[in-house]
């Protein structure tokens, strides 16, 4: 009996963290955008749909993202640390001289905004470069 109670009350907790983890991204936007002179993109997924912006003063395009990727994108969230967000350093310097158009990764989480310094598109820091790559795929779908 002791060990079915042991086994029912991990099985309850393990359940719940997980619970936990889906209400968290419910409460969660993330935002990227990628701009220059000539070039213009923003991505922002939230409660399981993205809306993508080519354009500037353009309409967004709005889809719903289907689990599989969904849980791609929670994993890879999952893995960035909020807090150091915003001293990541760009691998490149391209968007210093127009070779590239500049990245910024934004994350809105239980209204707290944390944000990257900008970054050359294509180029994002090791970090955040999962998750960025999730968030372009939208753009080319």
């Amino acid at each position: 009996m002791r060990i079915l109670s042991i086994l029912l009350l991990t099985l309850f907790i393990a359940s719940g963290c997980c619970s936990q983890k889906k209400v968290d991204m419910q409460s969660t936007q993330i935002e990227y955008s990628a701009m220059s002179r000539g070039y213009y993109k923003s991505i922002v997924v939230k409660n399981k749909s993205a809306s993508v912006t080519k354009e500037r003063n353009a309409d967004a395009v709005k889809s719903n993202i289907d689990d599989s990727k969904w849980n791609q994108i929670v994993s890879a969230f999952s893995k960035v640390n909020l807090e150091n967000l915003s001293t990541l350093k760009a691998p490149t310097d391209k968007r210093t001289y127009d070779g590239a158009a500049i990245g910024n990764l934004k994350i809105i989480k239980d209204g707290k905004t944390y944000e990257t310094p900008g970054f050359d598109n294509g180029f994002p820091p090791k970090e955040i470069e999962e998750l960025v790559n999730l968030l372009v795929d939208f753009s080319k779908e």
